[in-house]
């Protein structure tokens, strides 16, 4: 497996490898419990995000989607408000 380089990788990946990695991220934990290091979870979401890219996830099921409500969005203030209750 030396001659496996990080894009070959990234192709071979599988589904359940890349769902498997995701969650490590998410909880910044292996399956098994153990916490990822700070440079296994920049990894981890690099092979993440280049697997999303490389098989065509659609945007809206990717790492950090925001979708169209997040900051700038064109609704109208009034819908945003909150209202504070003593």
């Amino acid at each position: 497996m030396s001659d496996m380089t990080f894009e070959r990788m990234i192709q071979q990946m599988t589904p359940t490898i890349y769902e498997s990695l995701k969650q490590a991220v998410s909880l910044r934990k292996w399956p098994d419990g153990r916490r990822l290091t700070e440079e296994q979870t920049e990894l981890c979401l690099e092979a993440v995000m280049r697997y999303e890219v490389e098989h065509k996830v659609p945007e809206s099921e990717r790492v950090g989607y925001l979708g169209s409500s997040g900051c700038g969005s064109d609704k109208n203030d009034d819908e945003d408000s909150i209202t504070w209750v003593n």
